[in-house]
């Protein structure tokens, strides 16, 4: 049995069949071939998975593709424009706020949400923004220097 959905991906339409079962996480990257939302744990403790459901950040292993129905999704594949790489990702580029890269479309697409919501965060304020999104390579302080570079307050 499938459900019909439609979804706005990275202001794209899509009219879609899914089963009720399938996670966001498999409709972004089986059916829409947007391999670089990632999935790293399968259990919601990475964020690998993050992107942004209308408007707000979310672990797209936690939602089924059927929740999203009508709904406007931005991946990191979305972030850039005309081929110029969105601020904050080109302050991980800068900053050195990747190592593997296989956190950093989570960490970006957290820390995306955060800056719209707090413009001028503190160093606490990124850190409580990006909690649930794990690093097992940079020890944080180059994407702490990143957010704060893309919100403007680099030093």
């Amino acid at each position: 049995m499938t459900v019909p959905i439609s979804v706005t991906v990275n202001g794209r339409a899509h009219e879609l069949e899914v089963e009720p079962r399938m996670l966001l996480v498999h409709l972004l990257r089986e059916e829409l071939n947007l391999t670089g939302t990632h999935v790293g744990c399968d259990t919601s403790q990475c964020g690998a998975c993050t992107v942004i459901v209308d408007g707000s950040s979310a672990k797209s292993c936690t939602v089924l593709a059927v929740q999203a129905d009508g709904g406007s999704i931005t991946t990191i594949e979305g972030l850039s424009a005309e081929g110029e790489m969105h601020p904050l990702q080109q302050a991980f580029w800068d900053e050195h706020g990747l190592q593997c890269g296989y956190c950093t479309p989570g960490m970006i697409m957290s820390g995306v949400d955060l800056l719209e919501r707090h413009p001028d965060p503190s160093d606490d304020d990124i850190r409580r923004g990006l909690d649930g999104n794990l690093c097992r390579c940079t020890g944080y302080e180059h994407i702490i220097n990143a957010v704060k570079s893309a919100a403007g307050g680099a030093e």
